[in-house]
């Protein structure tokens, strides 16, 4: 199954993404983002890429808590696309009025989960970052607009010292 795994720049390290190829990191039970059953049923008129998409998407916005959680985060949203074995995946609990149809929780560890791709907001967004976690609704929209920089897997641990 692939997931949109919302994480933070200086978490690179932590998750220790290799280089090799395919690229891996050695995943904890965390929560994601994935095209779902729940996602679908939501956007009926929306091809695959249209919902894998909207799961990316919804997993750039989680990446917004967890910046605001670690204070020495750079402030820079960053999404990994990983595969990871179906049975490691379950929908996310919780009130379907306020979780993202996309969202699921990794339940146990999957060492070697393979690393697709990274998506990085390009360093100019760190202002709008900043101030959508200040509050400023303007700065939420210049965000929802901006598209998340395509890395490669192999190029990610090159990210960790661009904060």
């Amino acid at each position: 199954m692939r997931i949109y795994l919302p994480a933070t720049l200086d978490e690179l390290t932590a998750l220790a993404v290799s280089t090799r190829r395919p690229a891996s990191l050695d995943l904890q039970p965390r929560g994601a983002h994935a095209v779902t059953a729940a996602l679908a049923a939501a956007l009926p008129d929306e091809d695959e890429e249209g919902l894998e998409y909207s799961a990316h998407l919804a997993a750039a916005d989680d990446t917004l808590a967890l910046i605001a959680a670690s204070p020495t985060a750079p402030r820079r949203r960053l999404v990994l696309t990983v595969e990871v074995p179906d049975d490691a995946v379950v929908a996310a609990a919780g009130d379907a009025t306020v979780i993202s149809p996309s969202a699921v929780d990794v339940v146990v560890p999957v060492p070697g989960a393979v690393v697709v791709c990274g998506h990085v907001d390009e360093r100019d967004a760190v202002a709008d970052v900043e101030a959508t976690l200040a509050g400023d609704d303007d700065a939420v929209e210049r965000l929802v607009e901006r598209d998340l920089l395509w890395y490669d897997a192999s190029e990610l641990p090159g990210l960790v010292d661009q904060g």
